[in-house]
């Protein structure tokens, strides 16, 4: 299986490269793991609606240029449904088995993702309905792929 993670903005914490580059690792053993960068746009606090739309819109522009054909989309959105660690493992093994090889995560930005780029995903996924940074949220969603494929596997992992 083919995962592909494209996330808004690079990841600038030493610690959570050394995270991510630890699950990364972890990861290759189980799919072919492609981490996509999109530049994020500067959006400082006092942004109008229609600036924070502007933004939105064109982050999700580049996120957008990096979907291929055959790709299954997952839009993290915090009004996305939630799934125990179970449940997403289960669903990664049925869309395998469904023919969907290329699965596509996508992190937004601060402010989350362009209705454009939620209207494009196939699945939209919560954690929570906590916000968290969307740096830490790759490091996040890799453990649960990590974890995920374990489950599958059916080999054991700490709880």
């Amino acid at each position: 299986m083919q995962i592909t993670i494209i996330g808004v903005g690079k990841i600038k914490e030493n610690y959570l490269v050394k995270a991510i580059d630890e699950y990364k690792k972890r990861l290759g053993r189980y799919c072919k793991l492609t981490i996509v960068e999109v530049p994020d746009v500067k959006a400082p606090e006092s942004l109008s609606d229609k600036e924070r739309e502007q933004v939105k819109t064109a982050e999700g522009a580049s996120i957008l240029s990096q979907l291929k054909d055959g790709m299954y989309v997952v839009a993290l959105d915090i009004k996305g449904r939630m799934l125990t660690s179970e449940e997403l493992a289960e669903k990664i093994d049925d869309l395998g088995v469904q023919g969907h090889s290329h699965l596509a995560f996508i992190i937004g930005g601060s402010l989350g993702l362009s209705e454009q780029v939620l209207k494009k995903a196939d699945f939209r996924l919560s954690f929570s309905p906590m916000t968290f940074p969307h740096q830490l949220m790759r490091l996040i969603l890799l453990e649960q792929i990590y974890r995920s494929f374990k489950i599958i596997k059916g080999e054991p992992y700490h709880k």
